[in-house]
């Protein structure tokens, strides 16, 4: 930066090297967009009350404390001023006052720094919530002579300034107007309005020693942690990993046959969450965090189906997604996470007279992602194999992360709290610590491609067998083969899960085998192809009887018919009991009609232990399994911009801003009297304001 002191904060940015700039405009992607004209331009739109917020709530406790007192000296002062006001290590104080400068928060040299005429307007007096400091205006005291006039008060006059100072209130004069008069004569309370009173700043000061705070500001709570091994943790996180994508995969996979409707309001039915809960055997808070996070990773979207008008529907991402690895599909998954907005611990909860759905529009909080971050990455710090303490941990995170950033909305306690939870689901943390790919995903530049090297070894090795049991089960000892387990899923249905997944075979099972196009002899492959070990006699008679009734009965339209070359069990079905209520009526020896749909007809005889086929117009067997459907990506959910391209963007601001100034120091002298000087509506209103 230049030697002499800049005029304004204009001319302190056009003093700046380019990489200063850069940084700026990292720091506060606001400024540049849309790219400003010229450094005149940049330095107003920094100076606005909107970016002003916006790049507070960044700041931590020694930040604001630093700004507090700079607007307590009238808005300039000297840093050693500043030294001795702020109730903090003088290095600590010239480095966030350092800090404050590149964030053209203030501006100026370390003999005059000045902030920004709009911070005392934008943050208010005190700047922190969590700051009891500067509660009123200055008055008319010399703060050497306060210490004399609070000797001369009553015991209850000296109570009420005590609490005013201490909890930085505005008090009401109400019924201790005989308390607060002698305080008002001595000029240690001044009127805000007609019956409010505050402390004056310069008794405030003088009250505590000199500085803006009683107690120190630049001392950051430590975390609460124990001692835990590394390998445990990384090895019981990467086993969550590998069930949420399990439970992801098996949850899409549903809705794309079965989808639920989307509400009108854009959500999902409580009904449909708690199915979709029973189906992946979680909690409905673990099943309102993977839908979220599938909507976030762009693999569910709002689609259109035969029969719903609007239904939560797999993507075409879905199926580029089942392809990958296990390990990209859990980074993918933890990236949409870790970039999601929308708070989802307020699923199931009751806001404003009703139920929070899961996703629904209304979820969404600006400030989320950087406190999810923030938590993060204050894990990330700790050393390998200290995690946090039981009970005490997540409160001295919370406490670390209010000294940080002060001007968060309260809400944050319970946004870290649900972020750790999120956290250890999703298999980032585990027994309270960092695992080494969560580490990578938070720290990494480049975290989509290193993450899966970190978790992969990781993750158990894929098993291409299953051991067929006489009782019609079979176990998987381990994770199957993508396409193994599908092809499983297909011929039996799962009975339990765990690190042993055991299937069962049955009569509906197989026959969903042969309505999705499997015959006799692809099913007898599959199965010796698979198991580990001979194919019990009881599978085998079971796979060939559902193999020599599958097909004997087909369905069509008369509404319906039903033809069978087995005359004696077409006759038993027209005259068992129960099929009365679907009207079967007899018209040949190996035909049936009814006047029910063929969609109502084919599940009803199905129930009723019958394995029909559908027959299409020409004779033909029409294949009955359900058809998949998929919903296209939304723009908005497009990945985010890398970082690369992101650095690109913010160089060539600074290029153009250089260039506007350029432009500006050669204007002919005659330009405002030609016309050819355009003015942008915030360099008017930087005008108006100096």
């Amino acid at each position: 930066m230049s030697s002499s002191a800049p005029r304004t904060l204009a001319d302190q940015l056009r003093s700046w090297p380019d990489d200063a700039l850069v940084a700026l405009l990292s720091a506060r992607p606001d400024l540049a967009t849309p790219t400003p004209h010229d450094t005149a331009q940049l330095a107003s739109r920094a100076g606005s009350r909107a970016s002003v917020l916006r790049v507070a709530d960044g700041l931590n406790l020694l930040e604001l404390a630093v700004v507090d007192a700079l607007v307590a000296h009238g808005g300039t002062a000297s840093l050693a001023e500043l030294q001795s006001l702020v109730n903090a290590d003088p290095q600590a104080v010239g480095d966030a006052a350092e800090r404050l400068v590149a964030l053209a928060l203030v501006w100026g040299q370390p003999d005059a720094l000045r902030c920004l005429s709009t911070v005392a307007d934008a943050l208010g007096t005190p700047i922190s919530g969590l700051l009891a400091t500067l509660g009123g205006p200055p008055g008319s005291l010399d703060p050497e002579k306060v210490p004399d006039l609070v000797a001369q008060l009553n015991p209850e006059a000296a109570k009420v300034l005590d609490h005013l100072e201490r909890t930085n209130a505005t008090g009401t004069i109400g019924s201790a107007e005989s308390a607060v008069a002698p305080l008002l004569e001595l000029g240690l309370l001044v009127r805000r309005e007609k019956d409010q009173v505050v402390v004056p700043r310069e008794v405030a000061i003088a009250l505590r020693g000199g500085r803006t705070t009683r107690e120190r500001v630049d001392i950051a709570p430590t975390l609460a942690t124990s001692d835990r091994d590394a390998a445990l943790v990384d090895r019981a996180a990467a086993g969550a990993a590998f069930e949420v994508v399990r439970h992801v995969e098996l949850l899409l996979e549903h809705w794309g046959t079965h989808p639920p409707a989307a509400l009108r309001g854009g959500g999902l039915g409580v009904r449909d969450l708690k199915a979709a809960s029973v189906l992946m055997h979680v909690n409905e808070r673990v099943a309102a965090l993977l839908v979220e996070t599938t909507l976030a990773a762009g693999l569910l979207a709002v689609g259109h189906t035969d029969e719903v008008d609007a239904a939560w529907l797999p993507t075409e991402t879905f199926d580029h997604w089942l392809a990958a690895p296990v390990a990209d599909r859990w980074t993918r998954l933890a990236l949409a996470w870790l970039g999601n907005p929308r708070l989802t611990g307020l699923v199931g909860s009751r806001q404003q007279g009703k139920t929070v759905n899961a996703l629904a529009p209304e979820l969404e909080r600006s400030w989320l992602e950087a406190t999810r971050r923030e938590a993060l990455a204050e894990l990330a710090a700790m050393p390998s194999g200290r995690v946090l303490a039981v009970g005490t941990g997540l409160a001295s995170l919370v406490e670390r992360l209010r000294w940080l950033r002060p001007r968060r909305p309260a809400t944050r306690a319970e946004a870290v709290a649900w972020t750790i939870e999120e956290a250890s689901a999703l298999g980032v943390l585990a027994l309270g610590g960092m695992s080494s790919h969560g580490r990578v995903l938070v720290e990494s530049s480049d975290p989509g491609h290193q993450a899966p090297h970190a978790l992969q070894p990781l993750l158990p090795e894929p098993v291409t067998h299953v051991m067929v049991q006489a009782d019609l089960t079979a176990v998987a000892p381990g994770p199957l083969e993508q396409e193994l387990a599908r092809n499983l899923a297909t011929l039996a249905d799962v009975e339990s899960r765990g690190g042993a997944t055991v299937y069962r075979f049955n009569e509906r099972s197989v026959r969903r085998a042969f309505d999705s196009g499997w015959s006799l002899a692809e099913v007898h492959a599959f199965l010796n192809a698979s198991s580990a070990t001979e194919i019990p006699q009881p599978l085998r008679y079971l796979v060939d009887d559902v193999s020599r009734k599958f097909g004997t009965v087909r369905v069509g339209a008369a509404e319906s018919f039903l033809r069978s070359d087995d005359e004696v069990a077409l006759a038993e079905l027209v005259h068992d009991p129960r099929t009365a209520s679907l009207r079967l009526r007899r018209i040949a020896p190996t035909v049936v009609v009814s006047d029910i749909p063929v969609d109502v007809l084919l599940p009803r005889l199905r129930d009723l232990g019958v394995a029909p086929v559908v027959e299409a117009p020409d004779g033909t067997v029409r294949l009955a399994r359900k058809e998949a459907f998929r919903a296209r990506v939304p723009a908005s959910r497009a990945r985010p911009a890398e970082a690369a391209r992101t650095s690109a963007r913010v160089a060539a601001v600074v290029t153009a801003v250089r260039a506007g100034d350029r432009a500006e120091a050669n204007r002919p002298p005659d330009a405002d009297r030609a016309g050819l000087r355009r003015t942008a509506p915030v360099s008017l209103l930087a005008q108006l304001r100096e």
